[in-house]
């Protein structure tokens, strides 16, 4: 990799069947040229609905089968591997985490959702993550050949400390599986990729689940790409699909050097 990479963002429509899930993510690889990705992203929760009951019922423990699926599919791809993210058991805690993989199929970081998305809004969408998830803690950064990257988990980018710690970390890029719903989807998705990208001077990519009309969470869909000027690069409509992307990350340090908010 160089200043150039290439990313795939996978908006699939979730089932209430992990094995399922996991064949779409085969299928909507499959048409892709080999070894064309630097970087492959999935959504959040993305082998079950977005549902408390299916949480406990689907939870994933590290080495288990879907963790071995993501170690695959990263080293078969060559590529970055950012598992989206699932139900987590470890002990008698369930954690939101998305696990990432080098494109040797290495385990090079784990982000556990540190701010969980419980909400009451007035005629609008109810739902408390912390009745069944225990939150994470702090940032995750790691380091890749094209330079660092972070991760965050939907709810996780509306603190623009996390991503400010991040950057200071030396982040050119962030990626959040995210599941915004029919209430917060439309009110805030752009702003709030468009913000956390030009607050940090860095790329952004919001990866969503493709919208389910019949789910009990409606997903927004829109999976989307943000640059460091706070452009949308790219974004997808709510319908299943793949956001795929050259980016040209020199860009990050032209527009730092332009407008120098930080001296590190």
């Amino acid at each position: 990799m160089g200043d150039t990479i290439t990313v795939l963002a996978l908006q699939l429509k979730t089932e209430a069947d992990p094995a399922r899930n996991m064949a779409a993510v085969t299928r909507m690889l499959a048409d892709t040229r080999p070894q064309s990705a630097d970087f492959i992203v999935l959504p959040e929760i993305f082998i079950c609905p977005y549902e408390h009951e299916m949480f406990p019922l689907y939870a994933q423990s590290e080495g288990g089968e879907v963790y071995r699926f993501l170690q695959a599919l990263a080293a078969e791809k060559k590529a970055c591997v950012i598992g989206g993210s699932v139900p987590e058991r470890d002990g008698d805690k369930l954690y939101n985490t998305s696990w990432i993989f080098s494109a040797k199929g290495e385990l090079i970081g784990r982000h556990r959702k540190a701010h969980l998305f419980d909400v009451d809004i007035k005629g609008g969408q109810y739902f408390k993550e912390s009745d069944t998830f225990a939150p994470g803690e702090g940032i995750t950064v790691f380091d890749t050949p094209c330079g660092k990257m972070g991760v965050c988990i939907c709810f996780d980018i509306r603190f623009p400390e996390m991503l400010s710690q991040m950057r200071q970390e030396g982040i050119v890029m962030a990626f959040a599986p995210a599941d915004f719903n029919m209430t917060t989807g439309p009110a805030h998705w752009e702003t709030l990729f468009k913000s956390r990208a030009l607050d940090n001077q860095i790329f952004m990519l919001g990866c969503a689940p493709a919208r389910n009309e019949n789910a009990s969470y409606i997903a927004y869909g829109h999976t989307i790409l943000t640059d460091p000027w706070g452009r949308i690069v790219r974004q997808l409509d709510e319908k299943e699909g793949i956001l795929e992307e050259k980016i040209d990350l020199s860009l990050v340090e032209e527009v730092r050097a332009q407008i120098p908010l930080r001296r590190s």
